[in-house]
C-alpha cells in the first residue's frame, strides 16, 4: 500500500473519531480549556509513527519534511512535543498545536477516550485539570459511559489504526521519536520513486 493510500485511511479513521468525539462532547459538556497545553508540554507521551503519517506526508508535499527531520535530529533533548508551541518560554503549559489538523491519534483521544480498568469498568483517560475543574460533568460522564453512552475506546481505535499498517502502527515510542520515524518513512518511500501524475497534482493543489 502506498504512502498516500495509508494517509487517506488514517485520515478517514480520524474523521470517524471526530464525529464520535463531537457527539460525546455534546452529551457530556466536557472540553479542554482554551490555551491549555499542559499535556502537550511533555516529551514522554508515547505514540506510534503511523498516527503522524499524515503530518509527515503533508510536510513532504510542501517540501519541508527533510528540513524538519534535520531539526529533530539536531536537537538532542526536546522538553516538549515538537509540534506544540507554547505562548511564551515562561509559560510552557499554555500554548497550542502548531499543526492541529495533522495531530496524532493520542492527541485526539486524550480527554475524550475511555479505557477499561481492572474491574471491567470504563474510565475516561483525561487530565487532572478536567477531572477536578469539571468534576460534576466528569463524574456524570463516568456513570453514563458505563450505562451505555457511546464513547471512543482507546484499544478499538489503536487496533483499527494498526490494521492500516501493522508495523508502523505497533511501534510505540516517545512522541518526538514517532515524529522522526514518520518523516523517515515518507522520505525513504519517495527517495527512489518518480513522482506520479497523482502526486504532482497534490503538490500543485497545495501550492495554490
Amino acid at each position: 500500500m502506498s504512502i498516500a493510500e495509508r494517509v487517506l485511511q488514517v485520515e478517514a479513521l480520524y474523521n470517524q473519531l471526530e464525529l464520535e468525539i463531537n457527539t460525546f462532547q455534546e452529551q457530556t459538556k466536557l472540553g479542554c480549556i482554551a490555551g491549555c497545553g499542559k499535556c502537550c508540554n511533555n516529551p514522554d507521551i508515547d505514540a506510534s509513527p503511523l498516527e503522524f503519517l499524515p503530518w509527515a506526508y503533508h510536510l513532504y508535499l510542501k517540501g519541508k519534511a527533510e528540513t524538519i527531520l534535520n531539526q529533530l535530529n539536531a536537537t538532542t533533548e526536546l522538553t516538549k512535543c515538537y509540534i506544540y508551541q507554547p505562548f511564551s518560554e515562561f509559560e510552557g503549559d499554555k500554548g497550542s498545536c502548531s499543526d492541529y489538523k495533522h495531530r496524532g491519534l493520542i492527541c485526539r483521544l486524550f480527554g475524550y477516550g475511555a479505557a477499561g480498568d481492572k474491574y471491567g469498568k470504563l474510565r475516561l483517560v483525561t487530565c487532572k485539570i478536567i477531572k477536578e475543574g469539571q468534576k460534576v460533568n466528569f463524574d456524570q460522564s463516568t456513570i453514563s459511559i458505563n450505562e451505555g453512552l457511546s464513547v471512543p475506546i482507546f484499544t478499538d481505535y489503536y487496533m483499527n489504526l494498526s490494521q492500516i499498517d501493522f508495523q508502523l502502527g505497533n511501534v510505540v515510542v516517545p512522541i518526538n521519536k514517532a515524529l522522526k520515524l514518520a518523516l523517515e518513512e515518507v522520505l525513504q518511500y519517495y527517495a527512489y520513486r518518480p513522482r506520479s501524475e497523482e502526486h504532482t497534482s497534490e503538490l500543485q493543489s497545495l501550492a495554490c
